[in-house]
């Protein structure tokens, strides 16, 4: 395939809308003018630097008491916010709680179940003596004329390490696992999806999407014309998947599952590290194909080698995804953050082009900042009513959520200014009005408003 190199030097192949993304492709370039929030203003309060015209609310803090008599469970990650009816959002929200974290789950003791509580609305209670696993979900009902949390509970509990997930256009939130340890079994396997309806009043029947693969997840994308789900995992060697539902808006009745490959490739690699002999293209939109994996439940986590050996292209660390269009215009496609790609390690975005139905689409790396100061380490991510893709940072440095327009203007847009935690699981209000974000540690979810 042609070099990053060739490919920029022909300027006929970059589209004239996206002649401001070529600025951030070189190392050496500042921002450039255009759109901004302007500067982000120091908050007195030492939690959120917002630009001037903005202003954010606490919604909930881990550890506080919910309406269920739980407490908020640590490390809120990935979320997804719903029209609840009646002006009010039902905003869906993980928790990252691995099994060795147990005590920043939502029980009074998180090494044993409470008593009287009911088994079956636990995915995995543990075995044998083992502890329960107490990762999993909370739903919040909000009220934004008020301004107020109307009802806070636990929506799905014994799972491992809820990263991100994704809307579905049925109205539902899709939680990933992404389990640090794959192969012990303490109870269950762990390494599912799993399906929380937005419109749930308490704890849901845990239903592991086993169809959809066991892999370490990250986030998923349905494509509302097919009902297709994409899907990304967090691995330097990972791959990118999609499942073809056997009924559309139903996941638990299976399904087939298979990995992106580029057209007329036995291999690639995306990730343009120092030193690989495979370079991908920026700007360049690549035909795929995809192909067929069997045994996707994978009991030696072994999937990713699968989709491999059939030439699947490899990802490294695919995480936050999001279906939309920038600025509403052109064609909608699922977009997706490689946290550490790119031949600084400092992120990249690629979107695929879905073709019709479930016919092959095509790839196309969309943003490589190679700029640390501009982008650096994106995770999740969301796109707002207005178009602009919002991207949440994940790296050693300050925490920021970065906003980039369709011309490839990159602003900022929140700072933590409480520490160097990591924000998460940015998405929008259904009117656009509020973003809605969650600084992991020690464990905050803010309502964000402004003039978006």
């Amino acid at each position: 395939m042609k070099s990053r190199r060739s490919f920029l030097t022909q300027s006929a192949a970059v589209t004239t809308g996206f002649l401001g993304l070529s600025k951030y492709l070189d190392s050496n370039l500042q921002a450039a003018e255009g759109f901004s929030y302007g500067e982000l203003k120091t908050d007195p309060h030492r939690l959120l630097d917002l630009p001037e015209g903005f202003s954010y609310r606490v919604l909930s803090f881990t550890g506080d008491k919910m309406n269920d008599g739980y407490t908020v469970p640590g490390k809120p990650d990935g979320m997804a916010a719903f029209d609840a009816g009646n002006g009010k959002i039902a905003l869906v929200r993980n928790h990252e709680i691995g099994h060795s974290g147990s005590s920043e789950g939502p029980f009074k003791d998180n090494k044993k179940l409470p008593k009287g509580f009911d088994e079956s609305l636990i995915y995995d209670g543990g075995r044998f003596g083992a502890q329960p696993f107490v990762g999993g979900t909370t739903t919040l009902i909000y009220d934004p004329k008020s301004g107020k949390v109307e009802n806070q509970f636990l929506s799905l509990v014994g799972t491992d390490r809820n990263c991100a997930g994704g809307p579905t256009p049925w109205g539902s939130w899709v939680t990933c696992e992404e389990p640090s340890d794959m192969t012990s079994k303490w109870g269950q396997f762990h390494g599912y999806c799993f399906e929380v309806p937005s419109n749930a009043k308490g704890l849901t029947q845990p239903v592991a999407l086993k169809a959809m693969g066991r892999f370490r997840h990250e986030a998923i994308a349905v494509d509302p014309d097919t009902g297709i789900v994409y899907l990304t995992e967090d691995r330097s060697d990972g791959v990118i998947y999609r499942f073809i539902p056997d009924q559309p808006g139903k996941l638990a009745a299976g399904g087939k599952l298979q990995a992106l490959k580029i057209k007329g490739e036995k291999e690639q690699d995306t990730r343009n590290w120092p030193g690989n002999e495979l370079t991908f293209p920026i700007r360049e939109r690549v035909p795929v194909e995809w192909v067929d994996l069997e045994n996707p439940e994978s009991p030696d986590d072994d999937l990713r080698f699968q989709a491999m050996e059939k030439g699947a292209v490899i990802f490294s660390r695919g995480e936050g995804m999001w279906y939309g269009s920038p600025d509403n215009v052109g064609e909608s496609s699922i977009y997706w953050a490689c946290t550490d790609g790119g031949k600084n390690q400092s992120g990249q975005i690629f979107r695929y082009f879905p073709g019709e139905n479930s016919a092959e689409g095509e790839l196309e790396l969309y943003l490589e900042p190679n700029d640390t100061d501009l982008l650096k380490n994106g995770d999740n991510i969301t796109i707002a009513p207005s178009g602009h893709l919002y991207i949440c940072e994940d790296n050693s440095g300050p925490s920021m959520v970065r906003g980039v327009t369709r011309e490839g203007e990159i602003f900022s847009i929140a700072h933590n200014a409480l520490n160097t935690s990591e924000f998460a699981g940015a998405c929008f209000s259904p009117d656009g009005k509020t973003l809605f974000v969650n600084i992991q540690n020690p464990g905050f979810t803010f309502a964000i408003t402004g003039p978006f």
